[in-house]
C-alpha cells in the first residue's frame, strides 16, 4: 500500500496548480459576475493536455485514468477555479464514449474532448423523476432510420457551451415491450431542442438549464454504442467518475478556503499583538476542517484507484463515500473560513463567501447525502432498501 503519487502524477499536480494560480479566484468570480465563461482557462488547460488526461492516447488523450482527472479537478479548485464542466465533459461524457461508444463515435468526439475544443454535457435529471432512471419520462421512439426524442430535463449544466448533449432516454424493447434506458448524442442546435436558463444562487461561470425535447429527430448513429443493450452499462459507466471528480473538486475547494483563512488568521492581530490564529477558538475549527478535508482526499484517492483498476463495484462504494465526505468537508471548510475571517469573510475581496452556494450544492448534487446514506446502509451494512 502506498499513498505516494507517481512522478508523472506529481508533475501533473504541480503543473495544474501553477496554471490555476495564474488565473485564480478573482478571474473565476469576474467571469461569473459578468455572465461569461472561463473560456481562456479551459482553452489553455486543453492545449496543455489536462482536459484529456483520462482519454486513451489513440484519441489524443493522455492515456491516464480518473486518478489523473481527479488531480486536475482538485488542483484547479484549490486555486479558486472549480470548473464543473470538468466533471460533465471529460469525466462523464468521455468515459462513457471511451467505454461504450462505437469506434466512429470515439473518433468523432474524443479528440475534441481531449483538447478542449469540444464539450459534451449530460442530461439525465428530470423535473418529476430526479435522477431515478427507472421513472424517466423522456422517451425515444424509432422514426424510420432514426429516432424521435420527447421529454424534459432539468439542472443540465453548460448546455450553452456545448456542441452536444448526452441525453438519457427510454426506448421500448421489442422483445419484452418494456422501456429500457438508452443514451443519445444530440446536437445542442437540433430542431425541437430548446432550453431555458435557471437562475441559481451560486457564483459560477457555468449555467444550469431546463431542456425541452419536442420531436427532436436524430439519426441512427446518435444512439450511443452498437445497440440498445449498451444503454444501461453506459449509463452506469459515467456515475463513478462523476462522483469521484465532484468529490475532488469539493476537496480542492475546501483546501482553498482553509488556505485563505489560515493566511488571514496567522497575520491578523487585534489584542495584545497576538495573531487571532493563536486563539484556540479560531485555530481549532480550522484544524478540524483541515482534518475532514484530508480524510475526504484519502477516500477520493482510494475510489479513483479502485476505478482505474477496473474494480467497479468497490469503486461504486468508495466513490459514493468520497462524494459524501468531500461534500461535507467542503461545506465545513468554507463556512469555517467565513466565520474566522469575521466581516472580511463576507466580502468578495477575500474570496470565500463566493463559494458558499457551490459547496452547499455539493451536498445535494449529483446525488444527495441522504441517498448516499441509503446506498451505504443497503450495500455496506446489509439493511433493507428504504425507498
Amino acid at each position: 500500500m502506498t499513498f505516494d503519487l507517481t512522478p508523472e502524477q506529481d508533475q501533473l499536480r504541480d503543473a495544474v496548480r501553477a496554471l490555476g494560480r495564474r488565473y485564480g479566484h478573482s478571474y473565476f468570480v469576474e467571469k461569473a459576475r459578468a455572465g461569461e465563461h472561463t473560456t481562456e482557462l479551459w482553452a489553455e488547460a486543453g492545449r496543455l493536455g489536462y482536459l484529456g488526461v483520462n482519454i486513451p492516447t489513440e484519441y489524443g488523450g493522455g492515456g491516464g485514468g480518473i486518478t489523473e482527472l481527479a488531480i486536475v479537478c482538485e488542483e484547479l479548485a484549490a486555486a479558486g477555479c472549480p470548473l464543473l464542466l470538468l466533471v460533465v465533459s471529460p469525466a462523464i461524457a468521455a468515459t462513457v464514449l471511451s467505454r461504450h461508444g462505437t469506434e466512429e463515435q470515439r473518433k468523432r468526439h474524443l479528440p475534441g474532448l481531449a483538447d478542449g475544443s469540444q464539450k459534451i454535457v449530460f442530461a439525465i435529471t428530470e423535473p418529476e423523476a430526479g435522477s431515478n432512471f427507472h421513472r424517466l419520462g423522456t422517451v425515444a421512439r424509432r422514426d424510420g432510420d432514426g429516432w424521435l426524442l420527447n421529454g424534459r430535463k432539468c439542472y443540465i449544466s453548460g448546455v450553452d457551451e456545448a456542441g452536444h448533449v448526452l441525453v438519457v432516454a427510454r426506448t421500448e424493447d421489442s422483445s419484452t415491450g418494456k422501456l429500457k434506458p438508452a443514451l443519445f448524442l444530440v446536437p445542442t442546435d437540433a430542431a425541437g431542442l430548446t432550453r431555458s436558463k435557471l437562475d441559481m444562487e451560486i457564483v459560477s461561470p457555468e449555467n444550469q438549464f431546463l431542456l425541452y425535447l419536442d420531436d427532436v429527430r436524430v439519426p441512427a448513429d446518435a444512439l450511443l454504442g452498437e445497440s440498445l443493450d449498451a444503454g444501461l452499462p453506459a449509463l452506469f459507466a459515467g456515475l463513478n467518475p462523476e462522483r469521484i471528480t465532484v468529490a475532488a473538486m469539493g476537496a480542492g475547494t475546501g483546501r482553498y478556503a482553509i488556505e485563505r483563512a489560515s493566511e488571514y488568521t496567522a497575520t491578523r492581530k487585534v489584542w495584545g499583538g497576538r495573531s487571532i490564529g493563536s486563539h484556540q477558538g479560531v485555530s481549532h475549527p480550522l484544524a478540524h476542517a483541515a482534518v475532514q478535508v484530508e480524510l475526504a482526499r484519502l477516500m477520493i484517492q482510494k475510489a479513483a484507484t479502485l476505478y482505474d483498476a477496473g474494480r467497479d463495484l468497490e469503486a461504486g462504494v468508495a466513490g459514493n463515500m468520497a462524494k459524501y465526505a468531500a461534500g461535507e468537508a467542503a461545506a465545513l471548510a468554507v463556512d469555517t473560513a467565513v466565520q474566522v475571517l469575521g466581516g472580511a469573510g463576507m466580502t468578495t475581496e477575500y474570496g470565500v463567501a463566493t463559494l458558499l452556494g457551490a459547496v452547499r450544492a455539493g451536498r445535494i448534487a449529483p446525488v444527495s447525502r441522504e441517498m448516499i446514506l441509503n446506498f451505504v446502509a443497503q450495500h455496506v451494512l446489509g439493511q433493507d432498501k428504504s425507498y
